[in-house]
This record gives C-alpha cells, structure tokens and sequence, in this order.
C-alpha cells in the first residue's frame, strides 16, 4: 500500500554518519568549544586544504554565504555584472543579488550540462567591445560533474575577469585529476544535510590566494578590527561555522572517498536496472573529470518511454520514494525575470524531462529494485 508505514521512505540523498563524528563533537563538548572557532574548525579547514589541495579555506555557514563573501571581496557592487550559469540552485546567484548586481545567465552545454563556454566567449566578446565587462564569472558545477574550468578560466583570463566556481554539489569529483574549483580565483562548496558530506549546514570557500580568504574571514567575523574593544571599520556579517558542526566535517571528510566511490556505485547500478529502457538518458561523464554523482540524474523522451519525468515521480512519491525534476533554470523563474539569458535552450529542455533519482550512499539493492521496479511499472514500455 502506497505511503504505508511499514513501507520505508526512501529519500533523495540523506545524510549517512561515518561513526566517527560523534567522538569528534565530544571533544568539541569537553573542551566547552561550542561558539563558532575553535579547535575543530581549524582541523576542519586543516583537512578540508589536505583532501582538496587549496592552499587556504575558510568555513561558514552556508554556501551561500561563501558565494557572498567572494562576490563581496572581489567588489561586486551595484551597476557592476556577473555571468553566471542559468541552470542552478537559487544560492548560486542569490549572493549577486545581495550586492545589487545584474547577473546575466548563460546557457547549459548539451553533455556536461554545466555552463557552455562557447556561449560564455561569444558573450564576454559582445561585453567587451560594449566596454562593459563584468565583475565576475560563476559557473555551477551540476550534479557532482566538472565544468570544464580549464577553458572557462583561459576565455576570463583575456578580460581579466575573475572565476569564482560554485562546486556545492561536487566535492570529492576530479577535473583532470586534481579537485574541482581547483583552478578558479576562488571555489565554493556546500554541507547542507543533502550533500555528499554534510555539518547539518555549512560551507567552504577555498582560495590559493590568501588576501582574498583572509579579507573573506574578516568579513565573516562582522569586520572586527584586531583590537581588545569591538573596533568596526566595515560592515560584515556573522558567516563563521560552528565549531561543533566543524566537529561532524571532520568526521565526514574521513569518508569522502567511500561516499564517491559508493554514489558511482549506485549510478552504475541504475544504469544496469533501467539503463535499456527506450527515452531514458542519464548525464554523461565529462571525459576530462570524475564526477562524484551526488545525484544520478537523467532526462525522460515521453515518446519513446510512454510517460513523462512528472508522471514517474508522481509514481515514486505514491511508493514513498522520492525523487525531484532538475533544476528549473533561473532564467525562467519570477524572482530573476528582469535579468537577460544567453542562449537557454539546452537548460529548458534539461529541465523539462529531466528527473533526480534518490542517491544515498546507504542504499542497498532492495532500495534500489524498489525504485527501479516502480519505474518500469510506469511507462507503456516497462518491462
């Protein structure tokens, strides 16, 4: 029976403890750390450096707020643009807002789904004969896949015009080789309960350049002046994480690798259960990365398979299993619909038939013959 509680929720992607957590948020207890700094926010941001190989970092939050903090850095302010990718969640770009900014939204490459760079060139092109330039560039890196940073940042560097790399959704993944973000003026990343790791909430700016990530925790400690009084010279923001969240993170960083390889694994199997059903396409691996598949997502051709990405997730959710459309591209949303979108296409269609399937790194095969059986149940190919 649908919804039954008996029937266990399977849910998108959950948070799954490594067991070691626990000791280390009783060491932050003991040592009556419980305010933001403290000994395991440093040995957060320690192992964060060692895992990713940026040279500094600096946890807050949220990712959102670590967005912010580089926007607000690298002086983005009103009157000024950002180039930012349209297929994405709301804190992406939220930040630009903050900063009264105008973001101009770029279009998806059809493979990797994430910001196309032709479409990126052929705009800083059009800007920049304008003699209009923006501030910054922020690409989303989707899903757990890697944009292809490489040329993003060869096409910025000839305006002079910085990358910030919103990869929330993509650590542990490898863009020819080395972490994601890796090449980027600065890189962004996320602990929100849903992520591959996760604090309960939280973020990480990560820089090798160490006057940007020290003018950002600066500002993430409400602009304090060095001083035995509260000294305020500049207006900041209370950004900082929790020394007990810092505590889960380390922790969760112990089990990084595993929760990739174990997110690969269950790709791998959709792709043996349903991968032979007619219509269904999951996003591809980018052949210059690794990606961590946070989410295995894919796009439904209703022709083909007998019945939409909406009628399948209405089909999973009556089995207590959930599962989400992708992104619905900001271009397209109220909240930005004064702002301009080059090209637009590829991110509407990807939106239009794309689905999410549940990803935790916990489930087992029963999980995973539950959702794949329910799927088959619903198109008139089914099998």
């Amino acid at each position: 029976m649908p919804n039954s509680p008996t029937q266990k929720r399977i849910f998108l992607s959950p948070p799954h403890m490594s067991g070691t957590e626990l000791e280390y948020v009783k060491q932050a207890f003991e040592s009556n750390y419980i305010a933001p700094v403290g000994p395991q926010l440093k040995q957060f941001e320690h192992v964060f450096r060692e895992i990713t190989g940026f040279e500094h970092c600096l946890a807050v939050c949220n990712g959102t707020s670590a967005i912010h903090l580089a926007m607000r850095s690298l002086g983005v302010e009103a009157g000024d643009k950002v180039l930012a990718s349209t297929l994405t969640f709301v804190g992406s770009v939220s930040p630009v807002i903050f900063q009264n900014a105008e973001i101009v939204f770029i279009d998806s490459d059809r493979h990797t789904w994430n910001m196309d760079p032709n479409i990126l060139e052929e705009e800083l092109k059009r800007l920049a004969v304008a003699g209009d330039l923006p501030k910054a560039v922020l690409p989303t890196e989707l899903y757990g896949q890697a944009c292809d940073l490489d040329q993003i940042v060869k096409i910025c560097d000839q305006y002079e015009v910085p990358v910030v790399c919103d990869s929330a959704e993509s650590l542990g993944a490898h863009y020819r080789g080395r972490s994601v973000g890796r090449d980027a003026q600065a890189a962004v990343f996320s602990f929100n309960g849903n992520k591959i790791i996760t604090t309960s909430s939280g973020g990480m700016l990560a820089s090798d350049d160490a006057d940007l990530i020290e003018h950002c925790r600066y500002l993430a400690t409400q602009a304090r002046q060095p001083v035995r009084h509260y000294e305020h010279h500049d207006v900041g923001y209370n950004y900082r994480m929790s020394n007990v969240l810092a505590a889960i993170g380390i922790g969760q960083m112990e089990a990084l690798a595993d929760r990739v390889n174990r997110k690969r694994e269950v790709f791998a199997e959709y792709q043996q259960r349903i991968g032979d059903l007619p219509g269904w396409t999951f996003m591809a691996e980018a052949k210059y990365g690794r990606c961590n598949r946070w989410l295995t997502v894919a796009t439904i051709d209703p022709e083909l398979f007998g019945a939409t990405h909406e009628d399948v997730i209405v089909a999973l959710e009556a089995e207590n299993i959930e599962s989400r459309p992708v992104w619905k591209p900001l271009h397209l949303q109220k909240a930005f619909s004064q702002f301009r979108v080059v090209g637009g296409e590829v991110s509407t269609s990807l939106f239009d038939c794309g689905i999410c399937l549940p990803s935790g790194t916990a489930m087992d095969s029963a999980d995973l013959d539950r959702v794949c059986k329910t799927i088959r149940s619903v198109g008139n190919t089914s099998r």
